[in-house]
């Protein structure tokens, strides 16, 4: 089994309110995922280095780069539960 952080439930077009899935017709939360997931179409500008769990460590694939607002291959997030 794979672990997918950016499928979640909070990505996906088929949740609608009161965070019930259209597809399964239940109540899920963020750590939720499954096969049906269809990512939502939105630019998201929260992912960049001060939100990246690598910023400013010894981890991090581009420390001559990595600023404040900059965005990678490489963003972790600051945290992560499931």
């Amino acid at each position: 089994m794979s672990i997918r952080l950016g499928n979640s439930c909070g990505n996906c077009e088929n949740l609608v309110e009161s965070n019930v899935c259209k597809v399964h017709g239940v109540k899920v939360g963020s750590s939720y995922t499954c096969d049906s997931f269809e990512m939502k179409v939105a630019l998201k500008d929260k992912e960049n280095c001060v939100s990246c769990a690598r910023y400013e460590t010894s981890d991090c694939a581009n420390p001559q780069k990595a600023a404040p607002g900059m965005s990678c291959a490489h963003w972790a997030p600051l945290s992560a539960s499931a």
